[in-house]
């Protein structure tokens, strides 16, 4: 016979703990959502109740799968960031809490200026400009991703978050110049892939067997994404805009220096909650955008 919920709840956590698993409390929970069918809401109603063989099977399965290391993210399809829930899989990097930074930085800088254009380059999942949309309702953003499958799921969290009025997905390679079409923003965005490639086989196996390597992997020191950004897209902005960055725990002086040496102004680093420098933003000068950008 199956066991009611609540076994198979406490049964997860407790597996989970055991491999290590700092959130066992809200993996296993989510787990049992994703193969019961349940809102969280439901679960807990339901507790008490016999869960249905398929459904246990299903739970075992994808428990199994998550002690193996496969994130839970991946597993349940779905993850949530800056209070969206959004679709991912292991075409896009797993939204995580160190960006949200990126977002209320954005924000901030947003909140005196009405119908403001944002771009968020390198948008993977597009969990960056979707917040930006979803907070700050005046406001265009463009999910600038180069990859044709993080594009579809770019679309895809589109549609999911009901922002079609004020977010468009385009195709857009970030080591390049912007095309025509994409300039006049005063707001840039990117949290660029920024790990070392020899750094990449030495992550997390969690990360470094699930999650897309594109999306990680920032060149021989991890800054080719930072230099290419700051020095072509520089155009793209309105004068006075900002280009604000996600950075990698030690990369902050080396991006600043990359910022300034390209000729941003009022050059800034943030520490995300785990005191980490988390962003590193600047203006373009005013005034000068315009001949920069020639062609």
């Amino acid at each position: 016979m199956a066991g009611t919920y609540n076994d198979l709840y406490l049964d997860a956590r407790r597996a989970l703990k055991k491999a290590g698993v700092e959130a066992a409390q809200l993996e296993a929970r989510e787990l049992l959502c994703a193969a019961s069918g349940k809102n969280r809401t439901q679960l807990i109603h339901d507790l008490p109740l016999y869960a249905s063989e398929g459904a246990e099977n299903r739970f075992r399965e994808l428990l199994e799968r998550r002690l193996r290391g496969e994130p839970v993210a991946y597993l349940i399809g779905e993850w949530e960031f800056y209070g969206l829930t959004l679709d991912v899989c292991p075409d896009v990097l797993i939204p995580r809490p160190d960006t949200e930074t990126l977002v209320e930085r954005g924000i901030l800088f947003l909140r005196d200026r009405e119908e403001a254009r944002v771009l968020d380059l390198c948008a993977g999942s597009g969990c960056i400009g979707l917040a930006m949309a979803d907070n700050c309702p005046d406001t265009k953003v463009i999910l600038g991703e180069w990859q044709p499958d993080a594009l579809r799921v770019c679309r895809q969290n589109i549609r999911r978050c009901g922002l079609t009025d004020q977010v468009q997905a385009a195709q857009v390679d970030a080591l390049e110049p912007p095309p025509r079409l994409l300039r006049d923003f005063d707001l840039i965005l990117c949290n660029p892939p920024y790990i070392p490639t020899l750094e990449v086989a030495r992550l997390d196996p969690s990360v470094r067997d699930y999650e897309p390597h594109i999306a990680l992997d920032g060149g021989e020191d991890g800054l080719k994404f930072y230099r290419a950004v700051a020095k072509k897209w520089k155009r793209a902005l309105k004068p006075g805009g900002k280009l604000a960055f996600e950075v990698g725990f030690d990369q902050a002086p080396a991006v600043e220096y990359i910022l300034a040496e390209n000729g941003y102004q009022d050059i800034q680093t943030t520490l995300d909650p785990g005191m980490h420098w988390r962003v590193v933003e600047g203006s373009a000068e005013k005034g000068t955008a315009r001949a920069l950008g020639a062609e």
